[in-house]
């Protein structure tokens, strides 16, 4: 292959968008380093507290919003787009209307996405390197202070909906994202522009009401954020809102009429691993610490360990309905090494010994 000279930037940036869909993207977008907007609404979500106990949000200053400042050097973002649809909208909304469910965001249903995009972006990278030279980047996919969805909207993959989920109008929001820092003067994509229109059904669909107003998420009551980033107890007002959400959410997604334009992922990794798309509640909490961490191998769940796996579904147990199997169930946590898993088995029998002796209609 003929070396592209750095003069032809143009040339080189279709190049790389071409590459991007051999190697598994479905989209790449460039972008340039300028998020003045996207720092603004960052500074005022941090200043309402929304972010909770996610300080790593804040910890880098102005890093997150001024990429040259995390990689000196950095004129442009390339920004890549993986699907990772694993199965239909009946499926996911069958599994989250049954009760007796264990319900797992569909995004950590199969591999972690995070090695296998680092991977497909060091492979851009090499690409790009044999075609120009050496030349300065370095990949990210959700691992440092990047505000990835800000620079992907201006990358033109998407633009942020009043979720703040990036939606493509072609593809949905079922997606992951990656970026490439990179050092090369490439031509700039036009941002993409907003069709969310006057549609709210996501703020109305929201379990929690974690969506207060149009692109403004309290992540303090997002229960992607209390099943997966919160350490601690989860608040009890909350809890019943859960439902059988065991680890992250999807109604925001599900609801999005832009969904029906999303296609199933072609990417095996992201297919759902060890049942976890069809397990039952009463199954999964009879996992030991030692079952937990071989059926998550790989997976992203993996990261919020035993005690907090039990910890939320003794919270869906709590919400399911009453029986003797649950209860007994429950009763078998009650002397759990863990405080957090005994204060929420406590709190789930609770609820059903409630049931129990209210009068009947």
């Amino acid at each position: 292959m003929n070396p592209i000279p750095l003069s032809d930037m143009a040339l080189l940036a279709e190049q790389i968008k071409e590459w991007g869909l051999e190697l598994g993207f479905q989209q790449i977008g460039i972008t340039d380093t300028q998020l003045g907007d996207a720092e603004n609404h960052l500074r005022h979500w941090l200043d309402d507290n929304f972010h909770g106990e996610m300080d790593y949000m804040q910890r880098h200053g102005d890093k997150r919003s001024r990429p040259e400042l995390l990689l000196p050097g950095t004129l442009r973002i390339i920004s890549a787009r993986m699907d990772y649809l694993p199965e239909s909208r009946s499926t996911m909304e069958t599994a989250l209307a049954d009760p007796t469910a264990a319900y797992i965001s569909r995004y950590a249903l199969g591999r972690d996405y995070h090695k296998l995009m680092r991977q497909r972006l060091q492979k851009l990278a090499d690409k790009i390197q044999e075609a120009c030279g050496s030349f300065g980047y370095r990949a990210f996919v959700d691992s440092a202070p990047v505000l990835e969805k800000a620079l992907a909207e201006k990358a033109g993959l998407g633009w942020i909906g009043k979720h703040t989920n990036l939606i493509n109008r072609k593809a949905g929001s079922w997606f992951f994202l990656g970026e490439l820092y990179t050092d090369l003067p490439l031509p700039i994509d036009p941002k993409a522009g907003s069709h969310c229109g006057q549609c709210t059904a996501c703020l109305a669909v929201c379990p929690t009401r974690a969506i207060v107003a149009p692109y403004r998420v309290d992540a303090r009551r997002c229960i992607s954020y209390l099943t997966i980033e919160l350490k601690g107890s989860i608040p009890e007002p909350l809890r019943p809102l859960i439902g059988n959400r065991i680890y992250g959410c999807d109604d925001c997604q599900l609801i999005c009429p832009w969904n029906r334009f999303a296609k199933p992922t072609g990417e095996n990794d992201f297919h759902p691993r060890h049942r976890l798309n069809t397990r039952q509640l009463l199954d999964v909490f009879t996992w030991s610490e030692e079952e937990f961490l071989a059926r998550t191998e790989g997976s992203a769940i993996r990261r919020i360990g035993h005690q907090r796996w039990l910890r939320n579904i003794a919270v869906a147990l709590g919400n399911a309905p009453s029986s003797p199997l649950v209860a007994d169930a429950l009763k078998t946590r009650l002397d759990h090494p863990s405080e957090l898993v005994r204060e929420h088995v406590a709190w789930a029998l609770n609820r059903h010994s409630r049931h129990e002796t209210l009068p009947a209609a």
